[in-house]
């Protein structure tokens, strides 16, 4: 047996219902801690998962951040600064990255208040995250106001990476799995991943199949 909703009934649900529905309703999500700084140096952190690839030349990242009928530090702290870091979360920090989405004052960092380490390197002025294993330095690119509701697309552009050096294949790709990179659905559910298969590179004359991750450093 299935459920049937359509148009006005997925509306009327009550807000928080509705909400989870649709959020979950979309499958599984990427899982980032947002981090940036305000130009008077107080740190700011917060969970994503709505960041997504946008290209690679460049090597551009976007996220969704929701309408601003409160005061959203992130946005304000890469709109004044142009500098932000996204950090995978990984098992031994879901639970912290969930509590960053508590609306703590803009003079808290949470950081501070919910026990993750911000870490400096190479010159970015934006903090990643210590505990993380997959961090990714980005400067502000664009920003766009999406009407329909409210929300704004924010876009980066890739200035420094760092990842585990076992995770690295031959061919490029980066294992985040094996980094220990985990999922979320809705807005409080997280999920480890095993990975199914790797397949080669689909073309109409051929049947697609398995290939094998080759690392650069094993």
């Amino acid at each position: 047996m299935e459920i049937f909703l359509y148009g006005n009934q997925i509306t009327q649900l009550e807000k928080l219902e509705r909400a989870a529905l649709i959020n979950s309703i979309t499958g599984f999500k990427s899982l980032n801690l947002i981090g940036t700084m305000n130009k008077n140096g107080q740190t700011n952190l917060a969970v994503f998962n709505s960041v997504i690839h946008l290209g690679a030349n460049p090597p551009l990242m976007g996220m969704i951040v929701r309408p601003d009928s409160v005061e959203r530090h992130t946005l304000s702290n890469i709109e004044e600064t142009g500098f932000f870091t996204v950090n995978h979360v990984n098992i031994d920090i879901y639970k912290q990255a969930h509590q960053t989405s508590a609306r703590y004052p803009g003079d808290q960092s949470e950081f501070d208040a919910c026990g993750l380490t911000p870490s400096y390197k190479n010159q970015f002025s934006a903090p990643y995250v210590k505990e993380s294993s997959i961090q990714i330095g980005l400067s502000f690119a664009e920003k766009i106001n999406i009407a329909i509701n409210g929300t704004i697309m924010v876009i980066g552009e890739i200035k420094q990476l760092y990842f585990p050096k076992d995770a690295w294949c031959i061919d490029g790709y980066v294992d985040i799995e094996k980094a220990g990179t985990i999922a979320c659905t809705g807005l409080d559910s997280y999920h480890e991943t095993k990975r199914i298969a790797r397949l080669s590179y689909a073309k109409p004359d051929r049947s697609a199949h398995e290939v094998d991750l080759e690392y650069k450093n094993t």
